[in-house]
């Protein structure tokens, strides 16, 4: 198939690009798809399963992130019910005690 690539306008070279980067990712999928049914078909022949190979797919639990809350690390002397981890940005309670004069030792839980 030969195509006169100067016969094109803009939009029919545009057109015809799209077209050939979507073959382009298809054959790139079927070729995929081929390599996984050959070697699930080879683990099969062995009497294995891909999940014994190579695992469930997740992540291993030590690179997860837990989210979890972190115990708050500085109190304000002044209403004890406002905490600061330490973490993040500063609470203005806390830039506040320090301007008159606490040190950041002086407001440790």
């Amino acid at each position: 198939m030969t195509i006169n690539l100067e016969s094109l306008s803009a939009q029919e070279l545009a057109e015809l690009i799209a077209r050939a980067e979507q073959q382009q990712k298809k054959l790139h999928r079927d070729r995929i798809a081929e390599v996984r049914r050959k070697i699930t078909a080879m683990a099969k022949a062995e009497g294995y399963t891909i999940e014994e190979l190579f695992g469930g797919g997740r992540a291993p639990a030590a690179r997860k992130r837990s989210g979890g809350k972190v115990a708050p690390k500085y109190r304000n002397p002044a209403d004890p019910s406002q905490t600061w981890t330490g973490r993040g940005k500063r609470p203005r309670w806390f830039t506040e005690a320090l301007a008159q004069g606490r040190k950041e030792s002086d407001l440790l839980i």
